[in-house]
């Protein structure tokens, strides 16, 4: 029977989400979670039903953490509708995502996984889906320019990038990426202006 304590259930997912990113998926076990967590070992077990269950949750806390919070939203729907404000948006979200650094790995070991585990594939597409398209409605509200072709290709463009920057970040120094990132948004966004 899964437990009900939200956060402790938060911090399992959490420490789940650490030992994806240090141990790859197959370091993921029940045990590597409570010790992690720093809880008594059968407590993991106690608060997902299997290994599949924390694998998904483990996804879904990641996107969870990687949404800008509320000021950072306001901001972008009252910023002015320029190269320049386009560019430090997306400057800031490449910094922002690639500060959540485990997050990132963790959620590269999941697609990893996926290729795997098919109902694990089902639900991280069906995510990723409602992201990309969460982020094309947003866009397109916020009457930033571009359309949703440029926030598709934009998104391929800087989450590899973010995956450089976490895996190998001496190849693309800090100046170099933030270079890339204008240069994306400018041959991207702006190119037939």
């Amino acid at each position: 029977m899964a437990r009900r304590n939200e956060e402790r259930r938060a911090a399992l997912v959490d420490a789940a989400i650490e030992v994806l990113a240090r141990e790859g998926a197959r370091g993921l076990t029940f045990r590597a979670v409570d010790t992690e967590a720093g809880v008594p070992t059968g407590t993991a077990s106690n608060y997902f039903a299997n290994r599949d269950d924390l694998l998904t949750q483990a996804g879904a806390r990641v996107y969870e953490r990687l949404q800008p919070d509320e000021a950072t939203v306001e901001e972008t729907r009252t910023a002015p509708r320029d190269k320049a404000t386009y560019t430090r948006i997306m400057r800031d979200l490449v910094v922002r995502v690639s500060s959540f650094r485990t997050g990132y790995l963790a959620l590269l070991e999941l697609r990893l996984e996926a290729t795997r585990r098919p109902a694990l594939r089902s639900i991280l597409t069906e995510r990723v889906r409602a992201d990309v398209e969460q982020n094309v409605a947003f866009h397109e509200a916020s009457g930033l320019p571009g359309d949703a072709t440029a926030v598709k290709l934009l998104m391929l463009t800087l989450n590899w990038l973010i995956v450089e920057q976490l895996t190998l970040p001496d190849v693309f120094p800090e100046e170099e990426r933030d270079a890339l990132v204008a240069a994306a948004v400018d041959r991207i966004v702006f190119a037939d202006r």
